[in-house]
């Protein structure tokens, strides 16, 4: 149930604009559900729904912009219809100082994290990062919300996951198809949490992905692109599963997406006795200017903590 009125949105500012998402962030105001004359603030993200198929009437009207020769370019306005909006909403409200931080648009920086600047600087980010960002997560695997959306639970309370759509796919677009396998236990919150004992979880991850979206979609497995972010946005180990031809997404991009084929596989060269491969190997990724670990990060750069410079 909606609880918010749109027109009742004050905007401030814009946060940003992203032409290949097609997509624009908005920071405002909506009317406090508890004060009275309070207003909370808000992130809105706009994005536009893909094309649907074309049919004859999909589109209402057209003007010329330009044309030569066997070339000509249109504007085009599509017919209005109940079962295709134009744009997807995305509301954040009550919205803290982190969230707005989060959806600005940010400079990038690659950095090189080995398994000393894990220890040093990533861990204890990790385990700081507070309950309440993921209590949207807890509140999913305990059936408080989202209930009717899941595709796919396990039984097992260790080994456990379940499967529902992710928030920014629209339900309806195939070719933009969009889930997440999030597991029930909370013990494995990154890539690097990942052990030889782990690799049963993530085959039956692989393998019911494949099984809910062959049944209710029709598509393959070969047709699916199953990945993990290093590092994500929430720390509770969670698996990507997106429609190969959805190229579009950000998130999918050199050094925050790994295949979860390669994770696998990667995995299987461990020996038992061993530090697993994920805690041995150094992680190259891109962070923004306004994420939490930017700052340290650079610190550990000045302070020369950086590959074949380490001592311990």
């Amino acid at each position: 149930m909606n609880r918010f009125d749109i027109k009742d949105f004050s905007y401030e500012r814009t946060l940003n604009e992203d032409p290949n998402t097609r997509s624009i962030t908005l920071l405002g105001s909506f009317s406090s559900s508890l004060i009275e004359n309070e207003r909370d603030p808000a992130i809105i993200r706009i994005e536009k729904t893909a094309l649907p198929a074309f049919s004859d009437g999909l589109i209402s009207s057209v003007s010329c912009i330009d044309n030569t020769d066997i070339y000509t370019w249109l504007f085009g306005w599509l017919n209005q219809s109940e079962d295709r909006p134009d744009v997807k909403i995305n509301i954040v409200c009550p919205a803290t100082e982190v969230h707005v931080r989060k959806y600005s648009k940010q400079q990038l920086c690659i950095f090189r994290e080995t398994p000393l600047i894990y220890e040093r600087i990533v861990k204890p980010y990790i385990d700081a990062f507070p309950a309440s960002r993921t209590q949207w997560v807890r509140d999913i695997i305990s059936g408080r919300s989202e209930a009717e959306k899941i595709l796919f639970r396990s039984t097992s309370d260790i080994d456990g996951f379940l499967i529902l759509p992710d928030m920014k796919w629209d339900l309806t677009t195939i070719s933009s198809l969009y889930l997440v396998a999030i597991t029930l236990s909370s013990d494995i919150k990154s890539l690097r949490d990942l052990q030889k004992q782990h690799i049963p979880l993530l085959k039956a991850i692989q393998r019911e992905s494949s099984t809910v979206v062959k049944k209710r979609w029709g598509l393959d497995a070969n047709q699916l692109r199953l990945f993990v972010h290093y590092q994500p946005s929430y720390y509770h180990f969670h698996v990507h599963i997106v429609n190969v031809n959805h190229t579009g997404f950000v998130g999918m991009v050199v050094g925050q997406a790994h295949l979860l084929d390669d994770i696998i596989s990667l995995l299987e060269l461990d020996l038992p006795d061993e530090l697993s491969i994920f805690q041995r190997m150094t992680l190259t990724y891109g962070l923004g200017e306004q994420h939490g670990l930017f700052k340290p990060m650079l610190a550990a750069r000045a302070d020369r903590l950086v590959p074949g410079e380490d001592t311990e």
